[in-house]
Formats: C-alpha cells, structure tokens, sequence
C-alpha cells in the first residue's frame, strides 16, 4: 500500500497542474505590453540610417549608423545595439545596448549606456498599435554625465522604422537624437 503522504504528493502535483494548465487556457489576449513585444521582435535583423539631433551635435549629427536588433533568450529577450559603420569590434568604442524583455505584465528596457549608466524604462503602447514609448522609471550608475531618459520606437512597415531617444544633460537639459532607418538584412 502506498503511504499516505506519497498520495498527497501525488494529489497536490495533480492539482498544480490542473490550475496551470487552466490557467494558461483562460488568460485570454495578449496583454498590451506583450503585443507591443512582439511587434517589435519583428523589427529583428539590421537596419541603416541617418541621426539627426536636436538641438544639432556638431559631432553626429547626420551621420549615417547602423542599429543591430536581435530576438534571443527563447525569445524573451531583444538585444539593440546602435554602431557607427566602419567602427572595429572594440570596448573603447561607442556602441550602446539596450535590452528589452517582458517583466511580468511590463515591457521593460534597460540601456547600457556609454555614459556608464544603466537606464530603466517602461513601454506604453499607442492607441494605433505602431509606436511603443518607454519612460524613465529609474537608473543605476551615475548619472554625471547625464543618461537616457526616454525612447520611442515607431513602426512604420516591415522595411522602416523610426528612433526617437532623448538623452537628459545634468542641469535638466536634454538632446533628442531622432533615427530614420531602413532594413539592410
């Protein structure tokens, strides 16, 4: 005979599953935030395209650059990264990253900044489907040098897309570099 708490074992395994599985059959739609997501795991692959800052940066301002979007982590995770063409492979070099995932029911991004920050802003879908707005909810790291502080991402078809991220100065001043890219690969 089977001991008793050999058959509670049994018993409870039996229910978790059952509300798993039911659970997972009623939750529905995709929340907001997840739709947003995979919208923007279709923008994976590589993309090209001119900065333009305001207020104009004598230093890159439209200048051409490539911007890397990469799906990994069995999908849970987007990898961006933003490069100069013709930059080598190099740590000294200027190459943010910023990486997006799902954090329960909130799209989140965190930048890795060439400041030496590191951001963390949360998405707000729009009414129309194709613009996802993440705002600052915090950073860490310090912020001397300034950090990024807000970034929209609009989708206008699957070979274009558009950038907007606004990097805050100390003393409150911002600069807004606004990308205009098209789909290399």
């Amino acid at each position: 005979m089977k001991s008793p708490r050999f058959l509670l074992s049994v018993v409870l395994l039996s229910l978790s599953t059952a509300a798993f599985a039911q659970s997972a059959a009623t939750s529905g739609a995709p929340s907001d935030a997840q739709k947003s997501f995979d919208q923007l795991k279709n923008l994976a692959g590589t993309w090209k395209g001119l900065v333009t800052a305001n207020p104009p940066q004598a230093d890159w301002d439209n200048k051409p650059l490539w911007v890397s979007l990469r799906v990994t982590s069995r999908g849970n995770a987007i990898v961006h990264e933003i490069k100069e063409p013709g930059t080598p492979d190099d740590p000294s070099k200027d190459d943010p990253i910023s990486l997006l995932y799902m954090d329960n029911d909130r799209l989140t991004l965190i930048h890795y900044c060439d400041a030496g920050n590191r951001p963390r802003m949360v998405a707000k879908a729009s009414p129309d489907g194709k613009t996802v707005e993440f705002d600052f909810a915090d950073v860490s790291g310090s912020t001397q040098y300034g950090h990024m502080h807000h970034a929209v991402f609009t989708v206008i078809d699957a070979n274009h897309h558009t950038e907007d991220w606004t990097f805050m100065l100390p003393g409150d001043k911002h600069v807004q570099a606004h990308m205009d890219l098209q789909r290399a690969k």
